[in-house]
Parts: structure tokens; C-alpha cells; sequence
């Protein structure tokens, strides 16, 4: 998925992966993960927010692809 942090305008792309596959370096994350919950039945240009460590965060959804 590619997201854009509202406040700051950042650009990220996240995979979502198992919970045993997780990798923070390449942006692999948990499905566990609260971003990868909150990202659960959201379209492309919906805006929502999450509680982060660093806080809650705005974020919207640029780009959901798939990859094998």
C-alpha cells in the first residue's frame, strides 16, 4: 500500500505480510500491526487515523497493489 501522511505531505509504501515475515527496514509490516488494522476496508482516497507510537497520525490511502 502507498500512503500519504496528511500533516506532512510524506509519501510511504508499506507491505503487509504475516506476522512471522515482518521486516521494518523494507517496510514490511504485521497484519497484526494497528496501521495494517486500520488499513482494513479502506478504498483509495479514503482518509483515516491511527494510534502510533509517535502519536496519532493522519494518513490517506494513495495505492493498494498486489505482489506475489
Amino acid at each position: 500500500v502507498e500512503l500519504e501522511n496528511i500533516a506532512s505531505g510524506e509519501m510511504s509504501r508499506y507491505r503487509i505480510v504475516g506476522p512471522d515475515e515482518t521486516d521494518a527496514q523494507r517496510g514490511w509490516i504485521s497484519i497484526d500491526s494497528p496501521l495494517a488494522r486500520a488499513l482494513l476496508k479502506k478504498r483509495i482516497d479514503d482518509e483515516f487515523s491511527v494510534e502510533l507510537p509517535g502519536g496519532i497520525t493522519q494518513f490517506a490511502l494513495v495505492d493498494v497493489s498486489y505482489a506475489s
